[in-house]
């Protein structure tokens, strides 16, 4: 029982990694279509800004190498998606995410790493960079609210997908619990959100899985990009169907 936190991360890290590739059916059309359409990046350069503070939060904290490999993995993979975006993306959108990316991924991390690195140490510079990460994760966590929102008035889980919205469940609880195994509330708090937040999601999606006056209101669909993650999610992502 003494490694029951080992296990419980390794399951964790197993959801997440479901998380992160949970996009890969947008990207995939993207490529087909040659266009990344009205799409929006964002998610996925938040997304990949999440990854790499939990993923130096992990390095940066003893015992805390589970955080660090699966949001290392979210790393490469949302680069890999950024990098799709920026191909198939109209000259100015191209121009519009490459900056944004620039500004949000690497010099706002790069940033965030000198100050904790040059004028902080110990307890205080892991403190900070949880503090940081779960910030960043709540947020993140938050964004499906657009999608409910959507559910309850279109009276259609058509925006709202169920896997997504499972996944949040999993990912949220599987985190929480290793958070409190390990006595880490900085995982804990926004991993918890999540788990509120996904559950809140399937119940919506019960309740108006089988409506049978759904609205005539035509949108873009929603998808998870900022849902994974998560922790870690979070992949978050992305948490709509917009990259």
């Amino acid at each position: 029982m003494d490694n029951l936190y080992v296990y419980v991360g390794i399951i964790g890290n197993i959801i997440s990694v479901l998380m992160f590739l949970s996009p890969v059916k947008t990207f995939w059309r993207i490529v087909q279509k040659g266009s990344t359409e009205e799409f929006q990046s964002l998610p996925y350069i938040c997304t990949l800004l999440n990854s790499s503070l939990w993923t130096y939060y992990g390095i940066t904290k003893p015992g805390s190498y589970l955080v660090a490999t699966v949001n290392g993995f979210g790393i490469v993979v949302e680069i890999l998606y950024i990098s799709l975006f920026l191909i198939y993306a109209s000259p100015a959108t191209r121009a519009k995410t490459a900056k944004l990316a620039g500004i949000v991924d690497v010099v706002a991390f790069a940033v965030a790493v000198l100050v904790t690195q040059l004028l902080m140490d110990g307890d205080m510079r892991i403190d900070v960079i949880g503090l940081l990460g779960a910030g960043l994760n709540i947020v993140m966590y938050a964004s499906p609210l657009s999608a409910m929102r959507l559910v309850v008035t279109t009276k259609s889980v058509k925006y709202m997908p169920f896997l997504l919205s499972l996944f949040l469940f999993l990912n949220g609880g599987v985190w929480t619990l290793y958070a409190f195994l390990v006595n880490d509330w900085f995982l804990g708090v926004p991993n918890g959100t999540g788990f509120f937040l996904g559950f809140a999601q399937l119940a919506v999606y019960s309740i108006y899985m089988n409506s049978s006056k759904p609205s005539k209101i035509v949108i873009d669909e929603f998808h998870d990009g900022s849902q994974h993650q998560h922790l870690l999610p979070s992949s978050t992502s992305n948490l709509t169907e917009q990259i």
